[in-house]
């Protein structure tokens, strides 16, 4: 999935939710006005845009761990092809961090 499919993704998400909390707030207006019209209006609307925002978000979700799952392997396939760039990268990575820890040990 491109980045472009991501952002086309988010933004319908993000705009399923403002629907779910537009309806949201209508049908607790009518709660509070105890209107019982206003509210059997509002709840299959409420009801239809959250079964909408979940399928968005499952879908989302998805891509997401599926984009997570090719960059792994990915990252694997590199790691097998160039060991020693990779254990000297972790190496680098490894310096790097320890010299950050004793620096932060070493001001207390």
């Amino acid at each position: 999935m491109s980045d472009y499919d991501y952002e086309v993704a988010r933004a319908r998400l993000a705009d399923d939710v403002k629907v779910v909390l537009a309806d949201t707030e209508e049908l607790v207006e009518a709660v509070r006005a105890d209107s019982k019209e206003r509210m059997s209006a509002a709840r299959p609307r409420v009801e239809a845009a959250l079964t909408r925002a979940r399928a968005r978000l499952a879908e989302l979700e998805a891509s997401v761990a599926a984009r997570a799952r090719q960059v792994a392997r990915e990252a694997d396939l590199y790691a097998h092809e160039h060991p020693w760039q990779t254990a000297g990268v972790a190496a680098a990575g490894g310096a790097l961090i320890g010299a950050l820890v004793g620096v932060l040990l070493a001001r207390r």
